[in-house]
């Protein structure tokens, strides 16, 4: 088998919601590749999967609703795909998801996808949702109406992904063709802008047709690239003609889907029950409630930070431990010397000081992937709409803003979805001033150094845990003053209405749960594991250099008359040890004092002096 064969690229697409990242991590596992398309913050990630003697490369693209390149998501979607996105080789076949409980909704962009002139399959995804709904899907009328491979799949449970992978290592599907249609005049106009396409070699001959349809009939973004001139002018003219014919060309496009997409739905869908209202609007009546709603969500956010201060003490004591038998080891292991020094002193308190704050990153990971795999996240931003509307952004910048807890890169990467470009910067602009994980350490330490761990207040809170609630709080305080302050002055504009799904609630997916969390590790032990690691061991060579110092007293004398002493009885040798230990902090001390890092704290003493400190605190 050749190297063309043995390796395929391919596109996995599909709505917010539809489970496209469970598929994607239950597909790939570990075997991931996450960076950034060049020139964007929007996520880029790829994942391998051997399947036979073929290795599958899968390219995780944004969920969207469609290719209209409305927004940055769509936009990538469509470039990457048709291999216009810089840096990214073009996919040889897509494979698109979709929520079999929610089809008519999900096909929309199943028919935009099916005009870019490549392979398609079509999983269907969530299966078990739509038995519950009462929901029986014809898979084979499906299949024929859609002209693509349908492979039913629930993700979460890993129930057909074995026949999926088999099916995606299959030889390629034909590309399928347009199967609904527009009124004739605008056909005509589509035909003659697809003839135009293909010959200025815009885009693939088998994707002009469905080009063609997005530049007659779709209103570009403001950021997306305009067509040449030329082309640019026979849409306007296209559509100057359409107009005069009394044509409303702006709805004609969703009216010819959804005209289609319901004769598939009817043929194919069969419905056994009609259920009148469902659980997941039974919570919501509690979740989204104009007074429970909030007090529930502050609720919420307060266990967190609650259980963040209870249940990473006893694993932070053992790793504290186990880095404490550590340095022993290494200590005996190697001479004394400035090597010793370094490698306890300098490497291993660096990688201590690191992992020993990795269970409060896990766990606030934990509960951030749970909240948005429950569906839970989405009423957040629901809840939070009418306070974020009278600062002049919407609800669905909330959502960025709430994943910047776990770090402000993801959470700047998730404002791709707000449609408005100046919301989407001021979102930008304010989502540091949430507190990420990389600060929560400095947390840590500050509220454990001036606050007792078992200290409570009104006899059932943790201080120390409402302390830090009210931090990250007063980061949320910060951010919505800073963003009312932009969109006054260098950002005014009107308030967006927040238009966005409210997926149904599910029960989590442990493995997916455990990625999240895995992947938010790796992060935080590569970005801010290697700058804590660099700045302990400058901090270390600060403070024992430099090695030959004149100091006040013989300590190395001093220590061997008491352990000339402690000879020949215990209680003596017990009140050497303490003298000996006395003595060992005394040269420290002073050994301290003398270093560089020292003598920098005294030049700032008396600059710190009126606020009561001394040259150890500067």
């Amino acid at each position: 088998m050749g190297d063309a064969q043995a390796r395929r690229r391919l596109a996995l697409v599909g709505n917010p919601n539809c489970g496209k990242t469970t598929l994607f991590n239950a597909l790939t596992g570990l075997r991931q590749k996450v960076g950034n398309y060049p020139g964007v913050t929007v996520e880029k990630k790829e994942g391998r999967i051997a399947v036979g003697a073929t290795e599958l490369v899968i390219i995780d693209l944004p969920g969207v609703y469609s290719l209209s390149a409305r927004s940055l998501d769509e936009r990538i979607t469509r470039d990457v795909v048709l291999g216009r996105q810089a840096g990214t080789d073009p996919p040889e076949a897509i494979l698109a998801i979709v929520d079999a409980s929610n089809l008519e909704r999900s096909l929309y962009l199943v028919t935009q996808v099916m005009e870019l002139g490549r392979p398609v399959w079509l999983a269907l995804n969530m299966m078990d949702a739509a038995d519950a709904k009462g929901l029986t899907l014809d898979l084979d009328q499906l299949s024929q109406a859609l002209g693509v491979p349908v492979i039913p799949i629930v993700a979460s449970r890993g129930v057909g992904l074995e026949a999926l992978r088999r099916r995606l290592a299959e030889p390629l599907p034909p590309a399928p063709t347009r199967r609904w249609r527009l009124p004739q005049v605008i056909e005509t106009e589509v035909a003659a802008l697809a003839e135009r396409l293909r010959a200025g070699r815009w885009v693939d001959g088998a994707a002009a047709e469905g080009e063609a349809i997005r530049l007659l009939l779709n209103d570009a973004a403001e950021d997306d690239a305009p067509p040449p001139p030329d082309l640019q002018a026979a849409v306007e003219a296209a559509r100057e003609r359409l107009e005069g014919m009394g044509i409303e060309w702006w709805a004609a496009e969703a009216e010819g889907r959804y005209d289609w997409i319901r004769t598939v739905c009817q043929s194919a869908i069969r419905k056994t029950e009609q259920l009148e209202r469902t659980t997941s609007d039974r919570i919501d009546a509690v979740v989204t409630h104009r007074l429970w709603g909030p007090l529930l969500f502050a609720g919420l956010m307060l266990f967190i930070f609650q259980s963040i201060f209870a249940w990473a003490q006893a694993p932070m004591d053992a790793i504290s431990w186990m880095m404490d038998q550590l340095s022993a080891a290494t200590r005996q292991a190697l001479p004394s010397g400035a090597v010793s020094d370094l490698m306890v002193d300098g490497v291993l308190a660096g990688v201590g000081a690191v992992i020993a704050f990795l269970p409060q990153i896990l766990i606030l990971t934990f509960f951030i992937a749970l909240l948005e795999d429950t569906g839970y996240m989405a009423r957040a931003a629901f809840i939070m709409d009418r306070l974020m509307r009278q600062v002049g952004l919407s609800g669905k910048s909330f959502i960025p803003l709430l994943s910047s807890f776990a770090c402000a890169i993801p959470g700047i990467m998730a404002t791709r979805a707000i449609e408005n470009a100046k919301d989407r910067l001021v979102t930008i602009l304010i989502a540091p001033l949430m507190s990420c994980s990389a600060r929560l350490p400095v947390y840590m330490l500050m509220i454990g150094a001036f606050f007792p761990s078992d200290q409570r207040l009104w006899g059932v809170f943790s201080t120390a845990g409402v302390i830090l609630f009210g931090m990250y709080a007063l980061g949320i305080i910060a951010a919505i003053a800073a963003g009312w302050l932009f969109k006054k002055t260098l950002m005014r504009g009107d308030s967006p209405p927040l238009i966005m799904e409210l997926p149904p609630y599910r029960a989590p997916s442990p493995r997916t749960v455990a990625l999240t969390m895995f992947s938010a590790a790796g992060q935080f032990l590569y970005r801010a594991g290697t700058v804590i690691l660099a700045i302990s061991m400058v901090l270390w060579f600060l403070a024992t250099h430099p090695r030959q110092v004149a100091l006040s007293r013989d300590y190395a004398g001093e220590r061997a008359a008491v352990a000339e002493l402690a000879q020949g009885s215990p209680a003596a040798e017990a009140d050497a040890a303490a003298r000996l230990q006395a003595l060992e902090r005394l040269e420290k001390a002073e050994r301290l004092e003398k270093s560089f890092i020292g003598q920098a704290g005294k030049l700032l003493e008396p600059i710190i002096a009126p606020l009561g400190f001394n040259w150890k605190i500067g």
